[in-house]
């Protein structure tokens, strides 16, 4: 019997069980309190009971409702299940951020009756503060937005009831950027909130000062060991104090906590990671992916991987890896261009991995015990690293999924591929592929535990799901009738979210909510 044969076989008689067990099983909710699901940034909600591959097409499944905010949602949707809000009763809620500095919790279930109104809406604008017109905004027209605001991914911490968002803010004719604690059941600035962004990073004895008008806090905030990690980086310039920057905040009492200019006395190695959050793995190692700029070895970090370690007050670089080709690379801008995936750990010589992917499809396979720094030698390939993977997935990829010790890979312009992890080791010729799927948007996947795959793919036009475990399209948006589930217009490379049998899409100017009927 062939693999795949085997792999589909076992799928239907676990799905078999699995629904056997639900009739008499109440499965708990699951919290989405991070951008794509964990700070490994997998990608895959392993906790989903009701989205299934029997159930997700163009009969059952598709467009619910919507609700309309004030600007655009680039970040991806949050989810708490259960929780009280005053004067309106307990709710499951899903909250996004706008581009018009503005922050909304609807109640994730219904758009009806008194839930056709957000639970509550906090906006940080007052009179003298807007949100960062774009003409202000350096290369504003590299993502079409209209005004910068909230661009980033919150993070929840359901321990304190604490949403913890980072805005932009015109003030007086001055831009800001501010961290901002607000408690899950009204919206309310916690004590100590808001608190203004400000660092300054020594280098060579040098003070370097971030920059707020040079600066787009686009990767998702991370909530690790108690605190708030930041990361910044410019909107695709590369001006003298456009600069990679990480920033930490202690949760508790939003203290600064130290920071990491990754280009002083340069211009570039900014993070963007198409909006995906830094990474972290079990030891509290913090990673994170820089675009093309400059590289000096132990100074300036364009086209790096970098893993930092939290200090007392200090954020210490512990560790890199950087291409030896950075300058071919660089000229090409085929930068760096996701989140860094943290694998569990795997059997072999390199227990600890991380996955890193450039804009031209290459998969560094780092150990993150010994990253590799920079080969000054190598003419083709990195060959201090676990695997260089060129071209293995297609251009532009967006974030790495991982499931059921597979890697998925959506390309803007290829299939949807399914690499199998054998000893430590990532295969070179896909498990599964699909047809031609072009991807714009980074994918996710949900699954009850290892069952019940559907991989999930977003581009400016359509809602596409497939089997996970055979790359077989289920559903797309724009094949049901009469333009039932269309999609709105999508911002640049928007994000979204299943959680508790629903899939939420922000748009450029609501969020729409998919499920079943």
């Amino acid at each position: 019997m062939s693999f795949r044969s085997f792999a589909v076989g076992s799928r239907v008689a676990i799905i078999f069980m699995a629904l056997l067990l639900q009739t008499v099983l109440a499965f708990p909710q699951s919290a989405v309190t991070t951008w794509h699901y964990d700070n490994a940034r997998t990608g895959a909600n392993t906790s989903e009971t009701k989205l299934t591959p029997a159930n997700v097409n163009q009969n059952s499944f598709g467009k619910l409702f919507s609700q309309t905010v004030d600007g655009a949602i680039i970040g991806q949707a949050l989810y708490l299940p259960n929780v009280a809000i005053p004067g309106s009763g307990t709710h499951n809620v899903v909250y996004v951020a706008t581009m018009h500095d503005s922050v909304y919790a609807f109640d994730a279930d219904s758009a009806t009756g008194n839930n056709a109104a957000p639970l509550w809406h906090t906006s940080f604008l007052s009179k003298g503060v807007t949100p960062i017109p774009v003409k202000l905004q350096r290369c504003g027209g590299t993502t079409r937005w209209k005004e910068v605001g909230v661009l980033s991914t919150p993070v929840l911490d359901p321990a304190t009831g604490t949403l913890f968002v980072v805005a932009k803010t015109l003030e007086n004719n001055v831009q800001a950027h501010r961290l901002h604690a607000l408690d899950v059941a009204t919206g309310q600035e916690k004590p100590r909130s808001p608190v203004k962004i400000s660092a300054s990073f020594l280098s060579d004895g040098q003070k370097y000062v971030f920059a707020d008008a040079m600066q787009v806090n686009r990767p998702a905030l991370m909530l690790q060991d108690g605190r708030v990690h930041i990361a910044f980086g410019s909107n695709g310039c590369r001006g003298g104090q456009e600069q990679g920057w990480v920033i930490s905040y202690d949760a508790s009492t939003l203290q600064y906590k130290g920071t990491f200019d990754t280009e002083p006395g340069n211009g570039g190695a900014g993070f963007w990671q198409k909006g995906g959050g830094l990474s972290a793995d079990a030891s509290g190692n913090i990673y994170g992916e820089t675009a093309d700029g400059p590289f000096t070895v132990g100074k300036n970090f364009g086209l790096s991987v970098l893993r930092f370690k939290p200090m007392g007050n200090n954020l210490k670089l512990t560790d890199w890896f950087t291409p030896y080709n950075l300058d071919y690379l660089d000229s090409k801008d085929l930068d760096l261009n996701a989140p860094v995936l943290i694998l569990p750990d795997q059997p072999g010589p390199h227990p600890h991995l991380a996955l890193a992917v450039g804009k031209e499809g290459t998969v560094y396979v780092l150990d993150r015990d010994n990253m590799g720094h920079f080969c000054s030698t190598c003419t083709n390939g990195n060959t201090q690293i676990v695997q260089d993977l060129q071209s293995l997935v297609g251009d532009e990829t967006g974030a790495l999924v991982y499931w059921n010790n597979m890697i998925y890979s959506s390309a803007v312009a290829g299939p949807i591929q399914a690499y199998p992890i054998v000893n430590g080791l990532i295969g070179t010729t896909p498990l599964f592929e699909s047809l031609r799927a072009a991807g714009e948007h980074s994918p996710i996947l949900s699954a009850s535990g290892n069952t019940s795959g559907v991989f999930w793919q977003l581009n400016h036009e359509n809602l596409t799901a497939y089997d996970a475990l055979t790359l077989k399209k289920l559903y797309t948006s724009k094949d049901a009738a009469n333009d039932r589930d269309v999609l709105p217009d999508l911002p640049h490379f928007a994000n979204f979210v299943v959680a508790n049998g629903k899939l939420y899409v922000g748009t450029n100017s609501s969020l729409v909510t998919y499920g079943l009927f």
